[in-house]
């Protein structure tokens, strides 16, 4: 019955929140909780000449670009190091999101989930939807929902898992995500993000900076990707590509909840 739907998105949405409330909270006992000594050596060495030097292994064509000088910036009163520091973990993080966004765009227009999307039985949407159009037919309750996933995970990074690791801007490296240590021991089970089994804990540093490389060239191609999908739905014959596989979408992509929820309304 309707009642009882309620209840149980109340229910879900009240877990939500507590999950959020438990990680903010352990990320910021953390912040009072003494840190290990070897964490004040921590040096950062983000500079243009390492930007330099990270283009010509990425594209040996097209090398160091940098139009807008942004690797000569200093944002928020913080150092250009902190700075470079924070460009590179902005794009590593896009383009690991555009990945998932690509690869998710390519798969939804094909296939859905076969069991039901909500508690009261409501399917995904079809896959015979542009996957905008399906973001749009999916209920609020549920986008809400992951959002405050994003937003924990979100967090969990910003405040270096509870202290396990320094900021990226203040010396780790960047595109490295915590591990959740300080939460699996004291609130629930969780695996790792990265090699939650441990397969990779003995990979030499040149191959995992071959495959860093590999990553940051991907991401890049995927966003140039996924934006080409959201260009030629919106505008036919924009991407002369993709003429022909293209499905129109009258909405806007950039706005999640539209139709739903708007701070204007």
């Amino acid at each position: 019955t309707a009642p009882e739907r309620t209840n149980k998105g109340s229910i879900i949405a009240k877990t939500m929140v507590r999950s959020a409330l438990i990680a903010s909270l352990a990320c910021s006992a953390a912040a009072f909780a003494p840190q290990p000594a070897a964490r004040n050596s921590v040096q950062l060495s983000e500079t243009v000449s390492d930007l330099e030097a990270l283009a010509q292994k990425a594209n040996p064509v097209v090398k160091f670009y940098d139009p807008l000088s942004l690797s000569d910036q200093s944002f928020w009163g913080k150092s250009n190091e902190e700075t470079i520091a924070w460009l590179r973990q902005s794009e590593i993080k896009h383009g690991r999101i555009a990945m998932f966004a690509f690869v998710g765009y390519c798969v939804q227009s094909n296939f859905v989930f076969p069991w039901a999307e909500t508690l009261s039985g409501q399917p995904h949407p079809s896959a015979d939807l542009v996957p905008e159009a399906q973001w749009d037919a999916v209920p609020a309750g549920a986008k809400w929902q992951i959002f405050a996933v994003i937003s924990a995970l979100e967090l969990w990074d910003e405040c270096g898992g509870g202290g396990a690791m320094p900021h990226y801007t203040k010396g780790r490296q960047p595109g490295k995500y915590p591990p959740f240590t300080l939460f699996r021991d004291n609130v629930h089970f969780v695996l790792d993000l990265y090699d939650p089994f441990g397969f990779n804990k003995n990979m030499s540093a040149e191959t995992k900076e071959r495959r860093l490389t590999a990553e940051i060239n991907n991401g890049r191609l995927a966003m140039l990707g996924i934006f080409g999908f959201l260009a030629a739905d919106a505008v036919p014959g924009s991407v002369p590509a993709l003429d022909g596989i293209a499905i129109p979408y009258s909405g806007d992509a950039m706005i999640p909840f539209e139709g739903q929820f708007s701070y204007f309304s």
